[in-house]
């Protein structure tokens, strides 16, 4: 099976549950391991595939928490690096919905230094941008727009997800699409939220964002919208694909379930290249991410709610 290879960043999610959707009111944390590429790694490996991380953590208690936690859920995590910088840190209050407020106080993530012996790994596999703090500058985004120069000169299958934080990007929301639709522009598949899809593209509608984000380079396009589903697009065809109902309690992870399933998936076939001229497969696929996202929001926290194989297939 191909490898994929998941960069960014790796945090604690110090989380507030049922205590509102605002911070300010909220009293009580949990720890748990986050951050978006690390959650797709661990998707992936659930599954049964093969996924690497690439990162960075704190040489403190947090670090090797979050270490343990990929390893423990059979991350490769040979290729994670630590830093003297404190670990990242991310608030987050959660709603009776299932709806969060985040708020992050950035340490070590930042710190990824980029290493030139890991673009041989590359050749033919996966690799997974997930871009929540590796935008912001730091060692971080130089590594990033390393590492997709790699990806592109090793004919890797190239997977970009914006993951829009508005407490991150305050101000500071033209910079925010300059630099993700660079990305956008090299990548064989992008997910996106509805917002992340407005956003970036200047569109009013789903419709109208994916044709503009086809036209910028995206070779297929998903676009997550809820309980309503995900929006499939490509160059030729779209359409949306349901989800199945759920009792949301805790949308963190969701969209990085989805998109770890549909990397396994993809990562399977013989050809990856084709996924795009073959619509119906793609929409199999992506109605079994549905479910892989759905059944994540049934729990709270990212890592522990990522289904099993068996889960999916129940």
């Amino acid at each position: 099976m191909t490898r994929i290879f998941c960069i960014g960043e790796l945090l604690i999610d110090f989380v507030a549950e049922n205590q509102g959707s605002d911070l300010s009111v909220a009293n009580e944390f949990t720890k748990k391991a986050g951050g978006a590429p690390a959650n797709v790694a661990c998707a992936i490996a659930k599954l049964g595939g093969k996924s690497n991380f690439i990162g960075c953590v704190g040489k403190d208690p947090f670090g090797t928490f979050l270490l343990n936690v990929l390893n423990q859920e059979n991350v490769d995590i040979s290729l994670a690096q630590r830093s003297k910088k404190f670990t990242t840190l991310a608030f987050v209050s959660i709603a009776e919905d299932g709806e969060r407020d985040f708020v992050f106080s950035r340490g070590a993530d930042k710190e990824l230094k980029y290493d030139s012996t890991i673009r041989n790994k590359f050749q033919g596999h996966m690799v997974h941008f997930g871009a929540a703090t590796a935008l912001l500058g730091g060692g971080l985004e130089e590594a990033y727009g390393h590492y997709l120069f790699d990806a592109i000169t090793k004919d890797c299958f190239i997977s970009f997800d914006p993951n829009y934080r508005v407490d991150l990007w305050k101000d500071k929301e033209e910079s925010f699409i300059k630099k993700s639709l660079a990305y956008v522009e090299k990548s064989h598949l992008c997910k996106f939220s509805l917002e992340e899809a407005l956003l970036l593209s200047g569109k009013e509608t789903v419709e109208e964002a994916c044709i503009k984000l086809h036209e910028v380079g995206a070779e297929i396009i998903t676009v997550t919208l809820g309980k309503d589903g995900t929006y499939v697009s490509t160059p030729q065809s779209q359409k949306t694909i349901a989800s199945i109902p759920v009792n949301p309690v805790d949308t963190t992870g969701a969209g990085d379930a989805f998109i770890g399933c549909l990397l396994y998936q993809i990562a399977k076939l013989d050809d990856s290249g084709s996924l795009a001229t073959n619509f119906d497969l793609l929409c199999n696929m992506v109605g079994m991410a549905n479910k892989a996202g759905a059944i994540t929001t049934t729990q709270y926290g990212a890592i522990v709610a990522l289904p099993s194989l068996e889960q999916l297939q129940a």
